[in-house]
């Protein structure tokens, strides 16, 4: 899981610059993450203020080797381990809401143990 922070909150900062070198409004980060507790699951979620995506885009963020960035700046892993380490090993989901020009919320689901 500390995988997975890691690369949504390293993804949120880089949209984040991206957004400031295109000439958009000089704003500052802001990344709020909450947790909650259901009878079942463990609800995390991870929301900025960035650029948002388009729906084709957050369509296939999840997709091995898919990157917005620049030929050589990522590898567009970062996001398909975390969709693997979350489904695969902690039999969980990730979900993600966004929106052009108000950022983007994960909701990450997690079964409680027993």
């Amino acid at each position: 899981m500390q995988q997975v922070t890691l690369n949504l909150l390293s993804n949120a900062y880089h949209a984040f610059l991206t957004m400031e070198g295109n000439g958009l409004p000089h704003r500052t980060l802001k990344i709020d993450i909450s947790l909650r507790f259901t009878d079942e699951h463990a609800v995390i979620v991870i929301k900025d203020n960035g650029s948002g995506m388009d729906e084709w885009t957050r369509r296939h963020i999840f997709d091995p080797f898919f990157t917005t960035k620049e030929v050589g700046k990522g590898t567009g892993l970062g996001l398909s381990v975390s969709y693997f380490i979350i489904v695969e090993h902690h039999k969980g989901s990730i979900d993600v809401e966004s929106e052009i020009g108000y950022g983007s919320q994960f909701t990450i689901c997690l079964p409680r143990a027993c």
